[in-house]
């Protein structure tokens, strides 16, 4: 029982020497780096989730101050508040230097439109994507930190067997094993971040859609004044139309 428990993760740090114990450091570091970025991004999605219908609300307004007001209060400071309001201030420019002379003055409405709102979707993309290399990185490189750690410590305690001149069983299996938690460690770093990486990926996908699909529709309305109907309702409302026509047709066509 004593040379069991003589073996174990303080016995490898007790033993090992400063290149186990600075990737066991470097690992540890991956590790709380890669947590951190999981559960900072784990909480802005669930942000995310309370600001959920507020883009309906916002066209549900009556006018585009009510808009920006239900914005901020239903979804402060996200990126679609944001590019709402990047919208609205390229609009408000163009009304005040329209028959400027300055360089912002003479370029047309429709490209001042759309450059505020690709500026915004541009920030917006950088601070969803922040962090994120950093994530990737961890993921693809702590297994190999690990491995290399693990080569390390089988190294180092083939050395000392090699010194002490004692090569039975219970001299190498306990080194050796204890080198190989190296590689356990590489792997409980790195599962971890990849698997983030992937879903934060896939949200960040799907919110970035979420965001054009509101910068055409503000594109839109900027330009127009009115917002394009998506092709379902539009569809919806012709077939409403049909029914309500077909009636009056058919009444038509008895009375002659």
């Amino acid at each position: 029982m004593e040379t069991t428990q003589a073996f174990g993760l303080a016995h490898l740090w007790a033993q090992s020497d400063a290149v186990i114990r600075a990737v066991a450091l470097m690992l540890l570091l991956m590790s709380v780096t890669s947590w951190y970025l999981i559960l900072a991004r784990a909480l802005r999605q669930l942000r995310a989730r309370h600001h959920e219908g507020a883009v309906e609300a916002f066209w549900a307004a009556p006018d585009l101050e009510s808009g920006l007001k239900r914005l901020s209060t239903q979804a402060p400071e996200s990126p679609f508040e944001a590019l709402a309001q990047q919208g609205a201030a390229a609009a408000q420019h163009i009304r005040r230097h329209t028959a400027s002379e300055t360089l912002g003055g003479k370029l047309d409405a429709d490209e001042v439109i759309t450059r505020a709102l690709r500026k915004s979707i541009a920030l917006s993309t950088a601070g969803l994507e922040s962090g994120m290399t950093v994530l990737a990185s961890i993921g693809s490189t702590a297994p190999f930190v690990g491995l290399f750690g693990t080569v390390w410590g089988i190294y180092h305690a083939l050395v000392n067997i090699s010194a002490s001149g004692m090569a039975t069983l219970d001299k190498v299996a306990g080194p050796v094993g204890e080198a190989l938690i190296m590689t356990a460690f590489g792997l409980f770093v790195a599962i971890p971040a990849v698997l983030a990486y992937n879903a934060i990926t896939r949200a960040n996908r799907v919110e970035l859609s979420e965001l054009d699909a509101f910068a055409h529709d503000l594109h839109a309305w900027f330009s127009t004044g009115a917002r394009i109907a998506p092709v379902a309702l539009q569809a919806a409302n012709e077939r409403t139309s049909a029914r309500a026509v077909a009636p009056i047709d058919g009444a038509a066509n008895g009375a002659a």
